[in-house]
């Protein structure tokens, strides 16, 4: 991924890729100026309730999730041909903004959002472990499962998974 230099840097999208289809993507989204808008429950309980109704209108599968104090880790995959990810993210920081800002009279998130369009040949696994394990390398919990804000819509027992 590429990134315009300067004062306001925002990862550019890539041109030659579409954004669209069954394609896995590594999502990072910031709070709005670092600001730990995730250091309680209401609002993340309420963005991961935004987060699964978007994905199942948008077609999308949440693989793996973890609301950090400022920022969120998504692993998502687009379940049909005309699964737009620039349109999902769109419409989930939209939506979780417009709650947030009735709440809180405060802005949510940081303009754009940095991604990671994974390739065939990248493990999932690797990728999800590396979401859930956030917490423990921030020093937040002694082991992932102890952290109540992370998680995955699709997998039954992520824990299989990080063996």
């Amino acid at each position: 991924m590429k990134y315009k230099p300067g004062k306001d840097s925002r990862p550019l999208r890539l041109n030659s890729f579409p954004y669209q289809g069954c394609y896995r993507y590594f999502i990072t989204l910031r709070c709005y100026s670092g600001i730990r808008h995730f250091s309680e429950s209401k609002p993340i309980f309420a963005a991961i309730l935004i987060l699964r109704q978007t994905a199942e209108q948008r077609n999308f599968s949440v693989l793996a999730y973890c609301f950090m104090p400022n920022h969120i880790h998504l692993l998502i995959e687009g379940k049909t041909e005309n699964a737009d990810m620039i349109k999902f993210i769109s419409v989930f920081k939209q939506r979780t903004a417009f709650w947030f800002r009735r709440r809180y009279n405060s802005r949510l998130w940081q303009p754009s959002f940095y991604d990671h369009i994974l390739r065939k040949d990248e493990v999932t696994s690797a990728v999800i472990r590396y979401i859930l394990e956030n917490p423990v390398r921030k020093g937040m919990v002694s082991d992932y499962s102890q952290y109540p804000y992370s998680g995955s819509f699709e997998l039954n027992d992520i824990r299989e998974l990080l063996i």
